[in-house]
């Protein structure tokens, strides 16, 4: 049974409160219930805005979000409208949105939402890349197994890339993409978009993570130019290099050939041979 209340998906500021819309602030100050990543922070916009928050104010976040996605739909569904807000950017985009949204698309609520900056699309613009055709492709992962297989299986990704990460663990994902792209891929690291502090640094992605291993601070967005088909043999030598580094990592050396051959286009008998060729 369809429920009269609307589940509305407010994309909130990624550095400058002025660059919110109208109809948040409408939006706001209208809801019977905001849910919010962190409410100091909602707090602080608020007043920020002059805004004064008239329904219910509670917490959504990534170690809640299934809990109170289902008490959240239950309010949809007794006619409530309820707004859900992040730190910064659009619900559900790397953040607390798509439990929630998902379920109640499930029940038949209406769901909308108020467009909002996004770190993503801005940093495209700003990065000076390809963007006519792009993919998000959110953190990569943690743990350097992991990251590893996740970059190689986009080696030949012929679109411009976009990806999240921590400031303290930038250096080594753009040592680990330079090793499965290629060190001199261009990339663009934007930092604290929008912010007083905000900076772009351009350039191949070889050199960006020597930059990086100096320390980085605040919101980072990297951008990374896609694969282009027939600009050059690859590098047999980084390719072995790339081996070596993920073997003393951890990772098996059958395994390890076999992923680097794969995301580099190259036959995997001769990448191996090369490998023991050095090792023997």
């Amino acid at each position: 049974m369809t429920g009269e209340g609307r589940l509305v998906l407010a994309g909130a500021p990624i550095g400058q409160a002025g660059d919110v819309s109208p109809r948040l602030r409408e939006a706001l100050a209208a809801a019977d219930v905001v849910a919010a990543e962190d409410t100091r922070r909602l707090r602080r916009l608020a007043t920020e805005l002059g805004v004064e928050i008239g329904g219910r104010v509670v917490s959504y976040y990534d170690q809640n979000e299934a809990g109170r996605a289902q008490e959240l739909v239950e309010a949809l569904k007794q006619g409530r409208t309820v707004v859900v807000i992040t730190d910064a950017g659009m619900p559900g985009v790397s953040d607390p949105g798509y439990r929630l949204t998902h379920l109640a698309v499930e029940s038949g609520i209406t769901v909308t939402a108020l467009p909002g900056p996004s770190a993503v699309t801005t940093a495209l613009a700003v990065s000076g890349l390809a963007s006519d055709r792009f993919c998000f492709e959110g953190f990569p992962p943690r743990k350097t197994g992991d990251r590893a297989r996740r970059l190689s299986a986009l080696a030949a990704e012929e679109r411009t890339m976009v990806f999240f990460e921590a400031p303290h663990r930038l250096a080594d994902s753009l040592a680990a993409m330079a090793g499965a792209f290629g060190a001199d891929r261009p990339a663009a690291v934007c930092r604290e978009l929008t912010k007083t502090y905000e900076e772009v640094r351009r350039g191949g992605l070889g050199e960006l993570a020597e930059w990086a291993a100096g320390g980085v601070k605040g919101e980072i967005t990297v951008v990374v130019a896609g694969h282009v088909p027939g600009a050059g043999e690859p590098d047999m030598d980084e390719l072995v290099a790339e081996v070596d580094r993920r073997v003393a990592e951890g990772e098996q050396r059958r395994t390890a050939i076999a992923d680097v051959a794969k995301g580099a286009g190259v036959p995997r008998r001769e990448l191996y041979d090369l490998v023991h060729k050095r090792i023997g």
